[in-house]
């Protein structure tokens, strides 16, 4: 028998709880597991989930890492498959959880499989656009041949909502505990280099988009800049990330115009700029000096 764990990292989650809860309480697929690791919430998120039903362990914040705290929670269930989510992603329906675990086992290569991130309700252009352009309507399985064709997209995925069979994970020694972030992105690149599969299955359905202001995206590319630039193993197999980045802005761009809102392209150029200039330094963060290294640190944050 298939033993499935749910793991969910959370934080204050209070504002999702009540759609989160309702929604994993009507799945098809009830998981054999459920862990929540929580990082000294200050709402009423760890008496909920415990009421729940979840299996509850509390961590300080400060011990929170994003490989490390979930490659420590692997360690704390029994399961074949596991289930990650972050608790900003609520499922669409009532099969998310059943439609992901199936694609993981419909094929004993495939390693990982991811769902699909749709914006959440009230999400305007840009937001909408960014999870169209990440998450299509067409499920794929992919390789490691397929870098030459998708590049860096070969390697994209997300652990906001993805399963993971345990074998697998183990073979390339689990979520990294020395990186900021992007570590499913880590674990798929090594996954493919040992020659699993992955898929994305765009069956397999949750609400997860976010509107970031302009240092916000700072910030989120200043931790990308930081992770491409150690590993530099992820553009020797993969290709490097520009050519994806200009193809996003174009679309972008043709989005603004599709729906009338052409004075936007400013806004987009804008957010190019921070963009550009948080990746630019994060990539060189090992040349920085010390001092200058503590104040983005400080102003940018180590967060997913």
């Amino acid at each position: 028998m298939i033993r499935t764990a749910l793991i969910l990292p959370v934080r204050n989650a209070g504002p999702y709880l009540d759609r989160l809860l309702a929604a994993l309480a009507e799945q098809t697929l009830q998981p054999d597991e459920w862990l929540v690791i929580d990082s000294q919430s200050t709402d009423d998120t760890v008496q909920r989930f415990r009421a729940a039903g979840a299996k509850l362990v509390t961590i300080s914040a400060s011990q929170f890492n994003h490989g490390g705290t979930r490659e420590w929670a692997r360690h704390q269930v029994h399961a074949d498959v596991l289930i990650y989510m972050t608790q900003d992603a609520i499922p669409a329906n009532r099969y998310a959880l059943q439609n992901l675990r199936d694609a993981i086992l419909s094929d004993d290569a495939i390693a990982v499989a991811y769902g699909r991130q749709l914006p959440r309700q009230g999400a305007g252009v840009l937001e909408s656009h960014a999870r169209c352009f990440n998450y299509p309507a067409q499920s794929r399985t992919k390789h490691l041949g397929d870098a030459a064709e998708l590049g860096i997209k070969t390697c994209f995925s997300s652990d906001s909502f993805a399963a993971y069979r345990a074998v697998a994970l183990e073979s390339v020694g689990g979520f990294p505990q020395h990186i900021i972030g992007t570590e499913d992105a880590y674990v798929a690149g090594k996954m493919l280099l040992n020659h699993w599969l992955l898929r994305y299955e765009a069956s397999a359905e949750v609400y997860h988009s976010h509107h970031y202001t302009v240092l916000q995206e700072f910030r989120r590319y200043f931790d990308i800049g930081v992770f491409y630039g150690k590993e530099s193993w992820i553009a020797e197999h993969f290709g490097k990330a520009s050519g994806e980045g200009k193809r996003f802005v174009l679309s972008e761009l043709e989005a603004l115009a599709k729906s009338g809102e052409y004075w936007r392209a400013i806004e987009v150029m804008v957010r190019v700029v921070f963009k550009l200039a948080g990746y630019r330094t994060g990539h060189l963060e090992k040349y920085l000096p010390c001092s200058l290294k503590r104040h983005i640190g400080m102003f940018a944050g180590y967060w997913k």
